[in-house]
Formats: structure tokens, C-alpha cells, sequence
């Protein structure tokens, strides 16, 4: 999701609840804040000496020791206004993916990308996943995919032990 479509499905939800889930089935603490927005560059080079480049805005939330046991979450009214306030002082890039920080003491921190989000009566909810690392270079570098064959031959119709593969 890039930031654009993420301030967008703010901007139409403002009376709602903002939730993040960081791992399935678990969410990011009612006491956290927004504490950062950064506006990152990403200027690169893979192992296959391929250059790449581009932008991203990351959010980082923080949940707030002071506010352990916190039950009501932070409307997307106030995510917003804390987000147009950051906006006007360095400006968010519009198609940039938009990712968000987050740690916890269960939690490594990391850095988590918008994989879906939920909409309910009362909230507004990002499923947030994590990327897992991978060689941009597979061709040049002669990695080749691990395929699962058992699921390569259920795909196609083929059943272990049919006598069809």
C-alpha cells in the first residue's frame, strides 16, 4: 500500500478506532503513539551489481509504558491530524510505500508492510506482515526457487500415488 491510499482510507474512516495487527491474531497495544514518520530514500545495490532506488514512509509505533492496560485505541482522527501536521513540515511522498516500525517485548523490531486491512463499525484495522529477505539477483547469482512438487502436482490435477504424474 503506498501512502497515498493509506492517508486516503483515513481520511474517508475518521470516526473509527485505528488497530494494527503486527502478527496474526495480535495487535499493537491501545497505549501506543506515533513517535516518528520518516521519509526514507532507499539507494541500493544487490549482489548482482544491479542498482535500485527508491522511497518509502515509515511510521514507527510505540506503546507507552505509562499507559500499560490503555483500552480505548487512537481514532484515525487523530492518526490523521498527527500525520497532515508531520505533511506540512516535510512532506510525505505520495507513491511511496508506506511501512510501519513496531517492536514490543515479544517482538523483534521490524519493519512491517500493509498486506490488508479490515473495516468494522468501530474500526479500522491494518493486517500488518513482514517481508522475508531475498536475493534480487537470483538469475545472475544461479539461485534457483525451491518448487514443492507435491503442490506443483495437486495444482495441475495430479494427486500422489494416481498414476497420473
Amino acid at each position: 500500500m503506498n501512502t497515498s491510499e493509506f492517508l486516503s482510507l483515513l481520511k474517508q474512516h475518521q470516526d473509527k478506532s485505528l488497530l494494527f495487527e503486527y502478527a496474526d491474531g495480535k495487535l499493537v497495544g491501545a497505549n501506543y503513539h506515533i513517535t516518528e514518520v520518516k521519509n526514507t530514500i532507499i539507494d541500493s545495490i544487490d549482489c548482482g551489481a544491479q542498482t535500485d532506488f527508491w522511497k518509502e514512509t515509515v511510521v514507527q509505533l510505540w506503546e507507552s509504558p505509562k499507559e500499560i492496560g490503555k483500552t480505548e485505541y487512537m481514532s484515525v482522527y487523530k492518526a490523521l491530524a498527527i500525520l497532515n501536521k508531520v505533511d506540512r513540515i516535510k512532506p510525505m511522498t505520495r507513491d511511496a510505500e508506506i511501512k510501519f516500525e513496531y517492536s514490543n517485548d515479544g517482538f523483534h523490531t521490524a519493519q512491517l508492510f500493509v498486506n490488508d486491512y479490515v473495516l468494522d463499525v468501530d474500526s479500522l484495522q491494518f493486517k500488518l506482515s513482514v517481508k522475508k529477505t531475498d536475493c534480487k539477483a537470483k538469475e545472475t547469482c544461479g539461485v534457483t526457487e525451491k518448487v514443492d512438487q507435491e503442490k506443483v502436482e495437486a495444482a495441475a490435477g495430479c494427486a500422489p500415488e494416481s498414476g497420473c504424474c
